[in-house]
């Protein structure tokens, strides 16, 4: 790579990154939907031409945002995840770091699991990062089940259809009635941290990271794991 070459690779990725930081200050201020790339070059101080070479619009620039957000979530639960011993532990580890993760980044969670974006469809891109979470529960799932201390919920048997697609889908080697309680424990976590987070909690729960390891532990539970002190 030439020195010259070097240099605009560089010059890019601190563009982009001055881009991305000034959209998030807007995201924090006017929220998503009002998100603008007129404004955002204004901020920075660039003709709106300029800025258009980097993100053809804005939801180029939204999506963006929404990738680094998942990206970042991730990252910061599978540290996590890699820190705790046993399947239990580790289920506890990962969704406390989901939490810490959403009160120190709340505009961000708000754009990944708040209102939709009036007029913006996520495109395919942002399946994998969004899905990190996810496969981080399902493989502590796993390996409770390979190694013989999952123990089965309890599946009615008019949702066996839905339940064995699913399975399919998502993990054809757990049994169906693990996978269908891993998804609704998926669904209540982030119901528990939105709640928290966009204060539904307020004069409700006080003591808010006991309450919330307790909840979680309760699905910890419903998907047939167990405290490894049991």
């Amino acid at each position: 790579m030439s020195t010259a070459h070097g240099a605009r690779a560089r010059a890019r990725i601190e563009v982009t990154a001055a881009i991305k930081d000034e959209a998030r200050r807007q995201l924090a201020a006017e929220g998503a939907a009002r998100l603008s790339l007129r404004a955002v070059a204004r901020e920075l101080g660039m003709v709106s031409s300029a800025l258009y070479r980097y993100f053809p619009s804005r939801d180029d620039l939204l999506t963006a945002l929404i990738i680094d957000a998942y990206d970042s979530l991730g990252e910061s639960a599978e540290a996590a995840h890699e820190e705790a011993a046993g399947p239990y532990e580790r289920w506890i580890t990962v969704c406390a770091a989901v939490r810490r993760w959403a009160l120190d980044h709340p505009h961000e969670y708000a754009l990944i699991y708040g209102s939709p974006v009036p007029g913006y469809t996520a495109p395919d891109a942002t399946v994998p990062p969004a899905a990190r979470v996810g496969l981080l529960l399902i493989g502590i799932a796993r390996d409770a089940h390979q190694g013989g201390g999952l123990a089965r919920p309890v599946l009615p048997a008019d949702l066996r259809p839905e339940a064995e697609r699913m399975t399919a889908d998502l993990a054809p080697d757990l049994p169906p009635e693990v996978v269908t309680a891993l998804v609704a424990s998926w669904a209540q976590l982030y119901g528990l941290v939105g709640f928290e987070l966009f204060g539904q909690f307020h004069r409700v729960v006080e003591d808010r990271e006991r309450f919330f390891r307790h909840a979680v532990g309760q699905l910890a539970r419903g998907v047939g794991l167990a405290p490894e002190s049991a």
